[in-house]
């Protein structure tokens, strides 16, 4: 395994080594430790014998600022070893989980972390909490398999391969969305993809709420949004919405997870539901009428209406108020029923609303049609010239490219749901594509994220189909080096969590091309 860089963690290694609070020896082996099969591919291993077995007894020990990602962790080993998991901030003694941070480690940037496991215990260091976290995740694909079981697993010898693990993040912006407003998923439905998501690093949730299809949050100001625009779906069903207080419940859920939601209410196109709540925001004065589906790209606000200004205002101050992240979607794309002016002088009427909030504004490849000044970000899906015009306008890129990162994609010809205007997307198409584009550099690109449009996706166990495993692949083309992403050694390492995505009763897809662990 890879031996770069090991000075500065091997000295860590020694200096916690003698900070003991018991003499009592926890158990090892020397076996070889074999394959690690870690999603995404850390930057440094090393390491080549030996195992820390963990009993019941085993304590996760926290430092100061650290006790809610300790928590986090304990409920992800409570259910399938049956133990304790005491989270303390007393002294690590042999055979616990030590969670440190260390400001000094400048060097990991605040996601980045050292792992150090040792014939003593398991210690997990960073800069700051979210490396620590990040770290854990790291921890957990170290264990069984099994560690993923919602049950006590009986008989399992809950082992951790020695080795020392250095770590840092490619891009910033590693991301996954899910399309509520053509089919309606609840709070607890949200919360699951978060967590699934989180555990491999993903650090960004964005969440189309609105489209001509239903309109999926509460807005005090215009409260026919949901009385009326939430009341049905993309099937002709009854919808739904997130309340305010639900909508708050999925944020912190996600901060706790250091996962930052990105609220999209996607404008002047994509809009119906808005349409047919309220008449003034039609230029003919009437509502129109509330389909599950309406003609491709035919909706749009009425730019010059005298109420437009106040709506887009109204809604962006509320939303916004709900998220501490910095950033806000104004969605933007496919507005063809909007004239290329009047379009250019929303976009930049919404950005100047957007930053008046303290906000940074993102938006479908389309607004760099728009005149716009940095900051803001660009999502490219599918014309890259528009991505290249809004970088040169100052915007930074997030990479999402229809044919390989839409997770709407059909895998092949016989998957049943899911749609093919952009091709067959299985995953090693998933994985195998640059995040950087011809054309541009790699400071051009924030990152990476991979979203899921709902036309014929209409529960959780669809979701995960779509999102699994193709989604694995994504968060290592956001996390891990270029260097390191070779098709066949991910296909190989994929192959190890069949098991652990089964055990977590996700509904993944079994592709072909990977030869599945039973």
């Amino acid at each position: 395994m890879c031996t770069r860089n090991l000075r500065p963690l091997l000295m860590l290694g020694l200096l916690i080594v003698g900070c003991d609070s018991a003499a009592t020896e926890p158990m090892t082996d020397g076996e070889p430790i074999g394959s690690l099969n870690l999603i995404p591919m850390p930057t440094m291993i090393f390491g080549d014998a030996g195992h820390l077995i963990l009993d019941a007894d085993a304590r996760i020990s926290v430092a100061a600022g650290l006790f809610a990602v300790g928590e986090e962790l304990a409920e992800g080993l409570r259910p399938a070893t049956g133990w304790r998991w005491e989270v303390t901030s007393d002294n690590p003694s042999p055979g616990d989980i030590a969670l440190v941070l260390d400001a000094a480690r400048t060097d990991l940037g605040d996601e980045g972390y050292a792992l150090i496991v040792d014939e003593r215990r398991v210690t997990v260091l960073a800069a700051a909490p979210a490396g620590v976290f990040y770290g854990s995740q790291t921890l957990r694909q170290l264990l069984p398999a099994e560690i993923e079981s919602s049950t006590t697993v009986e008989g399992a010898v809950w082992r951790i391969p020695m080795v020392t693990i250095e770590d840092v993040p490619r891009f910033e912006w590693r991301g996954v969305m899910l399309d509520v407003a053509r089919h309606f998923f609840d709070v607890e439905e949200v919360m699951r993809v978060v967590d699934l998501a989180a555990r491999y690093k993903l650090n960004r949730f964005h969440l189309h709420l609105t489209d001509d299809s239903g309109w999926r949050i509460e807005i005090d100001a215009w409260p026919d949004l949901t009385a009326i625009g939430a009341t049905t779906d993309y099937s002709g069903g009854d919808g739904g919405f997130f309340t305010k207080e639900d909508f708050v419940d999925i944020v912190a859920y996600a901060e706790a997870r250091f996962v930052t939601i990105v609220p999209e209410i996607n404008m002047p196109g994509h809009t119906n539901a808005a349409l047919a709540s309220y008449a003034e925001l039609n230029e003919s004065g009437e509502r129109t009428e509330l389909t599950p589906t309406v003609p491709f790209g035919s909706s749009s606000l009425w730019i010059d209406g005298p109420e437009t200004a106040r709506f887009v205002e109204e809604v962006i101050e509320e939303v916004t108020a709900l998220v501490p992240g910095r950033y806000f979607h104004i969605g933007g794309d496919e507005a063809l029923a909007t004239e290329p002016d009047d379009y250019a002088a929303f976009i930049a009427m919404a950005q100047k609303v957007v930053e008046s909030q303290g906000k940074i504004m993102v938006g479908w490849e389309e607004i760099g049609r728009a005149d716009l000044a940095p900051p803001f970000v660009a999502q490219h899906w599918l014309r890259r010239e528009d991505a290249r015009a809004a970088r040169d306008k100052g915007a930074r890129i997030i990479a999402s490219p229809a044919s390989n990162a839409y997770l709407d994609m059909k895998y092949d010809a016989s998957t049943p749901i899911g749609l093919v205007w952009a091709g067959f997307t299985d995953v090693r198409d998933a994985y195998e594509w640059d995040p950087v584009p011809p054309g541009f550099i790699e400071s051009d690109v924030m990152g990476v994220e991979a979203p899921l449009w709902t036309e014929t996706i209409d529960d959780m166990g669809d979701v995960e189909l779509m999102m699994f495993p193709r989604l694995l692949g994504c968060a290592e083309l956001g996390w891990s080096r270029p260097e390191d992403l070779e098709w066949e050694a991910y296909r190989a390492r994929l192959a190890a969590h069949g098991p652990r995505l089964a055990a977590h009763g996700v509904n993944f897809y079994r592709s072909p091309l990977v030869d599945w662990l039973p």
